[in-house]
């Protein structure tokens, strides 16, 4: 007798096929899940750590602003010191040359010479003052020109006065003398 084979073998075949495709299917999308959700966090942990890096370099970046500023305040205020000790030092090293200059026109000034006034702008000394004659005059210019301490003697006026004296206006500038010209 010959046998037939009534069970549905075909499909039975294409249901195991299908479970085996679904199977297949299922562990797919969940490598392909696990591998998404690998990565996804590999990258969100990668921006963060980049995001932390750049917070850091921005904090150091403003932190080097603000030292740049002090350092700025600072460079500032030191250049303002060296401008007083500058000046500091000069008017100490003013301070004998006023009386050197005092002394030397006292040691100018002719016997029958008188000054009335003394007027100091800078450099230049205006002199106002009375002689008994207009030869004192000539020779209180040629002690003016003759002193290391002044130079360029300039008489603006000369005046008869009711008095017996002559009154005069005088202009002569300042010099600094070389160290073997001081006497």
């Amino acid at each position: 007798m010959a046998r037939i084979n009534l069970r549905p073998w075909r499909e039975e075949l294409r249901e195991e096929k299908q479970k085996e495709y679904v199977s297949v299917l299922v562990l797919v999308t969940i490598v392909a899940g696990a591998i998404w959700w690998f990565a996804n966090g590999a990258l969100n942990s990668a921006i963060e750590v980049q995001q932390g890096r750049n917070s850091y370099l921005q904090k150091q970046a403003s932190a080097l602003d603000k030292k740049i500023v002090e350092i700025r305040e600072l460079r500032q205020k030191r250049e303002e010191l060296l401008d007083r000790m500058r000046l500091i030092q000069e008017l100490q090293g003013n301070r004998p040359v006023i009386v050197r200059v005092f002394d030397e026109m006292a040691r100018v000034i002719p016997d029958e010479v008188f000054f009335v006034s003394v007027k100091v702008k800078g450099k230049r000394f205006t002199v106002d003052g009375r002689a008994s004659s207009n030869d004192e005059i000539s020779q209180l210019m040629r002690n003016f020109d003759e002193s290391a301490w002044f130079s360029d003697p300039n008489l603006l006026k000369v005046q008869a006065g009711t008095n017996g004296f002559n009154d005069f206006d005088l202009l002569v500038d300042q010099s600094r003398p070389e160290k073997d010209e001081v006497k």
